[in-house]
């Protein structure tokens, strides 16, 4: 296995994790979410975390079987607005991302794909020698970093998410970071969509996967993550080009071994050696944070 180690950049740093908690700051705002992984003591003490905390999230609604549903509310110390934007690290244009606190924690990027960013501009400066515009497939995409990034290397993206104001916050990060409108935005369930693509017979230079433990498509269509995510998997063998292309797939159901993850991958990727193992942000207090998993590969 290998880990992908982050750390800070300009706009992010994990100041501090402990006592099931993050302490994160996105621009100037730093903000306490819950970490479920994070069960060791905090470094820094009780009045640092207070003193350093701008807004906290409290959950309210917690159900964890048969499927996770987890929603709370913000409580703010100082003043934040209700949009505001950082940049990403990209080696080829500013990438600009609006943050908001939404009910279920998230505010719309997951700083620990900072090393997948990097390497989806890496392998699209590779395939762009010989294939002027890849085509890029992103499955369950959120509000887009990883299409941006893509875009910002030179590819044609394809944008699946299942649910409309995510796709609507995608079009506006597109919009906010002076990007081409290459971006096809697609609402649609995503193993619906893998089966359509496979029967059309449609090829991709490469395919991003981020499948969530459970979801709902746009028609109530659901998703469960064990039951799901072998037969996506194949689809996203039959259609990647088998000649040059690349696979990312990272996943965050807790309890699951990267080596799933790899047995999964093997069944139908023959000619490919992959990289896998956790993702992990080291903060500036010393300690390291693990934020799911993930696997990829590129064929030649």
């Amino acid at each position: 296995m290998n880990p992908l180690f982050s750390g800070s950049w300009d706009d992010y740093e994990l100041i501090d994790s402990g006592g099931r908690e993050k302490l994160e700051r996105f621009g100037k705002y730093r903000l306490r979410r819950p970490e479920p992984q994070a069960l060791w003591n905090k470094s820094r003490p009780a009045d640092f975390w207070d003193s350093n905390t701008d807004a906290f999230f409290i959950r309210t609604k917690i159900k964890l079987q048969p499927v996770s549903d987890i929603s709370g509310k913000w409580e703010k110390n100082n003043p934040i607005p209700d949009e505001w934007q950082i940049t990403i690290p990209t080696g080829k244009q500013q990438i600009r991302m609006i943050l908001k606190l939404t009910s279920s924690g998230h505010i719309g990027i997951f700083p620990e794909q900072v090393s997948n960013w990097e390497y989806i501009t890496a392998c699209i400066a590779d395939l762009s020698t010989a294939i002027p515009k890849p085509r890029i497939l992103n499955l369950f995409a959120y509000t887009g970093a990883s299409s941006l990034v893509a875009l910002a290397a030179g590819a044609e993206v394809f944008h699946l998410d299942s649910v409309k104001p995510i796709i609507n916050w995608t079009e506006k990060n597109r919009e906010s970071s002076n990007l081409p409108k290459l971006l096809h935005l697609v609402v649609e369930d995503a193993a619906l969509f893998m089966k359509r693509e496979v029967k059309r017979g449609n090829k991709y230079q490469g395919i991003i996967m981020d499948p969530p433990s459970y979801g709902r498509g746009p028609a109530g269509e659901k998703w469960i993550f064990e039951n799901g995510i072998n037969e996506l998997i194949s689809g996203a063998s039959k259609i990647l080009d088998p000649g040059r292309g690349f696979f990312i797939l990272n996943w965050y159901s807790m309890g699951l071994s990267p080596y799933v993850m790899l047995n999964l991958v093997n069944n139908y990727f023959r000619n490919c050696t992959p990289e896998f193992g956790d993702m992990v942000i080291t903060s500036t207090s010393g300690n390291y944070l693990p934020l799911g998993t993930y696997l990829r590969f590129m064929m030649k």
